[in-house]
């Protein structure tokens, strides 16, 4: 029986050296783009087109496309709302097209592009990625999108969660030290989430800027089924 890798990336810095062409590729930016375009499809967004730069996000909206736009945590003013996933509320982005872009995250997404797939995840839909990486039976990569290409505790805390999930299943396996590692972060951090998020410094940033009220349900598991996967330059989920 042929088996499936599991590997974790802990930065984009060190992407090339993950780089597998064949792999599905799992973008993970908890805090917060990945748990944020998880409750956009989760509340009916049609389509969202991830951007790398502002000047391009701004373009969109010139154009008259609804824009999601953050640096640092903080809304960009031309912006119709930031990355909190609590702005991707039904009523604002039912059947939209959404154009998004992040500090991390955006970035993170079109630089695995030419991968097999590219996943967006997150503890909302923690159990549907498990069971779709199962199905596929491709090697696996985790790419965390870290903070400005350093590595972070929350991706890398989800890392091991998922590697440690899909690992359960005997067709897949790892040898890679950074999923080995992340997987006994996962386990230090599991018995009480809530303290270990305190060392983290995004959950600092955020709070400087009144912005942590989304800490909780970022780590909430299994509130959607929905896989958004990147299509061309989209992510869609069908």
């Amino acid at each position: 029986m042929d088996r499936c890798k599991i590997e974790v990336c802990l930065t984009p810095a060190v992407y090339e050296t993950f780089r597998n062409d064949d792999a599905v590729v799992v973008i993970v930016d908890i805090l917060r783009a990945t748990s944020a375009i998880c409750t956009a499809f989760m509340n009916g967004a049609k389509k969202i087109i991830p951007v790398a730069t502002l000047e391009e996000a701004q373009d969109y909206k010139n154009r008259g496309y609804l824009v999601a736009a953050e640096r640092d945590g903080i809304v960009r003013d031309f912006a119709d709302f930031g990355n909190s996933p609590y702005n991707f509320t039904p009523n604002r982005v039912k059947g939209k097209e959404i154009v998004y872009s992040t500090t991390n995250g955006t970035n993170t997404i079109m630089m695995a592009a030419h991968s097999h797939e590219v996943l967006i995840g997150s503890y909302l839909n923690h159990k549907a990625l498990v069971d779709h990486v199962h199905h596929k039976k491709h090697d696996l990569l985790i790419l965390c999108a870290g903070w400005k290409n350093k590595f972070n505790l929350e991706d890398t805390l989800f890392a091991g969660a998922l590697a440690e999930s899909v690992l359960r299943d005997d067709r897949f396996y790892t040898i890679c030290d950074s999923t080995y590692a992340s997987i006994d972060l996962w386990n230090i951090a599991r018995q009480d989430m809530n303290a270990y998020v305190e060392k983290v410094a995004q959950r600092h940033r955020l709070k400087k800027n009144g912005l942590d009220d989304v800490l909780e349900y970022c780590h909430t598991f299994n509130l959607t089924t929905k896989i958004p996967f990147l299509k061309d330059v989209y992510l869609v989920t069908e």
